[in-house]
């Protein structure tokens, strides 16, 4: 069984991998639940979903009504005012057929214009607290991509308590001196409050080029060596106290989860160095030349 944690300070105790159920977005119903029964094999205990992943809300309703003690909920909104946030949430508790989620996160919130509406009067921020005051959310956390995050996260932090975050760790991110600074004084100061930490993208190879005909389960192309898989999960979960969603390509999850459960040495620094080598490895997010999805 996958180890389990306290997530932040919410008083619940996560698995490791937290299930991406981006996954599900374009599945019929019939493959989902196969999907979703790896999660009992192995012990996880926790879905992260949003609004924005397709079909995954609703491919999550039927399984909640069997299991929804047995996990943490967690969705996100992308909207950024007050009133589109209040109607995303309720469409997301209509879709996945709940009165509460665990968590409702803020969707990639990165960009400065967007936080100083999402974070100021009318913004998205007052419907969620508005929320949890209503007992429809239980906490409230922000998520992000690309290398300004980390620094997105601490200006966020320093405008409320949200309880968790979430942003990009791998080898080949924390390669960039800049980013690395700036994720690891989040983390402390996560570690000081109590903040959950979720990481993405561990076992991201690169973006998708032009010439590729493999299929698409995600936006990135992952790595699909299994060997330098599972190394990319162990590295990822070195770190204590740090959760890692799962990606949203589905065919990968049992080597995922499988790496998780095996849990043991975390591989060295020249390991990943020469799988970045070998599977030509590139970071998704460049500072100043692709730091969007």
């Amino acid at each position: 069984m996958i180890e389990k944690l306290p997530f932040g300070r919410t008083g619940h105790s996560s698995s490791r991998i937290l299930f991406g159920a981006a996954a599900l977005g374009g599945m019929k119903q019939e493959r989902a639940d196969r999907v979703l029964e790896l999660l009992l094999r192995y012990g996880v205990n926790h879905l992260d979903t949003a609004a924005s992943y397709g079909e995954s809300e609703l491919r999550l309703a039927p399984w909640l009504r069997s299991y929804r003690r047995d996990f943490f909920l967690a969705t996100k909104t992308g909207q950024r005012t007050a009133a589109g946030a209040r109607d995303e949430l309720h469409k997301s508790l209509e879709r996945l057929g709940v009165d509460q989620v665990d968590l409702i996160q803020m969707h990639n919130l990165v960009e400065p214009e967007e936080q100083k509406l999402a974070l100021g009067p009318g913004g998205a921020l007052e419907a969620l607290v508005e929320a949890r005051a209503q007992g429809l959310v239980r906490f409230i956390g922000v998520t992000g991509h690309g290398t300004q995050v980390a620094k997105a996260h601490l200006e966020s932090l320093s405008r409320f308590p949200f309880d968790s975050v979430l942003l990009p760790y791998n080898h080949t991110m924390m390669a960039s001196a800049d980013y690395a600074a700036e994720f690891e004084s989040l983390v402390t100061l996560c570690q000081q409050r109590g903040v959950a930490i979720q990481t993405i993208k561990a076992i991201a190879r690169r973006r998708w080029t032009e010439g590729d005909t493999q299929k698409r389960y995600s936006w990135y192309e992952p790595i699909r060596d299994d060997d330098a898989l599972r190394r990319a999960v162990r590295w990822a979960l070195r770190r204590p106290g740090f959760f890692l969603n799962s990606s949203s390509d589905a065919t990968l999850l049992p080597t995922v989860l499988a790496a998780a459960d095996e849990l043991g040495p975390a591989p060295s620094d020249s390991e990943m160095a020469a799988d970045a080598e070998r599977l030509e490895i590139q970071p998704l997010f460049v500072r100043g030349v692709s730091d969007r999805i």
